[in-house]
């Protein structure tokens, strides 16, 4: 059904297109929740998502499957989110004289489960990318490599530094 709908809004179909969004829209917003850990910004980013596909949809060539194309899209959306607030951050920061309290001591499962996932990224970038797909999305690791168009020894490399990293951030047994 997706490779139809796909070679219609290629084609111009706006009714294609709005149907292929709505197939897609829950998939696109959970992994942006996923990589942002905030609903208001999963809400932003699969906005975004959906605005670059109407440019981008043109040029999809079929080389991969849309569902994977789409991911890419997603993760190059949530990466540009992340900029943007890191650098809104930063200029808050410099206008700030007192740091922001963060609240909670973190004791039970549920505020552990998300410092873990606020440290995952706060990881760099390609590791919290590998991380995500890997233990958040269940992809494979050839699955994940072929969504970051790089090898599947790349992707195990990223996943093993990321897990020493999260030891040392967060101590051994928070990350097994």
């Amino acid at each position: 059904m997706d490779a139809e709908l796909v070679d219609r809004a290629v084609k111009g179909d706006r009714e294609a297109f709005g149907r292929l969004i709505e197939r897609h829209y829950d998939f696109v917003h959970a992994v942006a929740w996923r990589w942002s850990g905030s609903e208001t910004d999963a809400e932003d980013i699969a906005q975004d998502v959906c605005i670059r596909l109407g440019a981008a949809i043109r040029g999809f060539r079929g080389t991969s499957r849309f569902r994977t194309w789409l991911y890419t899209l997603t993760l190059n959306a949530a990466r540009d989110h992340r900029r943007r607030q890191a650098r809104n951050e930063r200029k808050l920061e410099a206008y700030a004289s007192d740091p922001a309290l963060k609240a909670g001591s973190g004791s039970d499962d549920e505020d552990r489960r998300e410092a873990l996932w606020a440290a995952v990224r706060a990881l760099p970038e390609k590791q919290c990318d590998a991380v995500l797909l890997v233990y958040a999305e269940g992809l494979s690791h050839a699955a994940a490599a072929d969504v970051l168009g790089c090898s599947e020894a790349t992707i195990s490399w990223h996943v093993h530094e990321a897990r020493k990293r999260l030891r040392t951030l967060l101590g051994k047994e928070a990350v097994q």
